[in-house]
């Protein structure tokens, strides 16, 4: 984008923010997963998508382009037969991930509290009724 530079500042709450299509490739569905699993290191498509459970080859070749265009994802094609393709988080991405990552151990430690809460409402509601 002409005239920016990495001193611009953005505010996503601005709905004519860039910044805002960066957000929803990070927290969509897979966006967030495809972050955490890279934390632990360099990926083959093929164990990308068995560690991140129920995404289809489709689903993740997107968000994987969509990471890339970003910049938080570097996609590494070695030239062999047959090709060998490589992900890797780069330095943009590695203190997102963790923040993704980080979220996601909040809310493991809270399932539990959020499954009550959800019962409970759920209670209340089928009461009104």
């Amino acid at each position: 984008m002409g005239g920016m530079t990495e001193t611009t500042s953005f505010d996503v709450y601005d709905r004519n923010c860039p910044g805002r299509a960066v957000m929803e490739h990070i927290a969509s569905r897979w966006g967030v997963l495809v972050l955490a699993v890279l934390l632990d290191g360099t990926l083959r498509f093929s164990e990308l998508r068995r560690a991140v459970g129920g995404v289809s080859e489709k689903m993740l070749a997107q968000t994987l382009q969509a990471l890339e265009r970003d910049g938080l994802v570097h996609r590494e094609v070695r030239p062999v037969i047959p090709p060998h393709v490589d992900y890797s988080l780069t330095a943009v991405g590695v203190p997102i991930a963790e923040q993704v990552r980080g979220l996601y151990r909040l809310i493991e430690g809270s399932t539990a509290k959020i499954l009550r809460a959800q019962a409970d409402y759920d209670e209340r509601r089928a009461a009104t009724r």
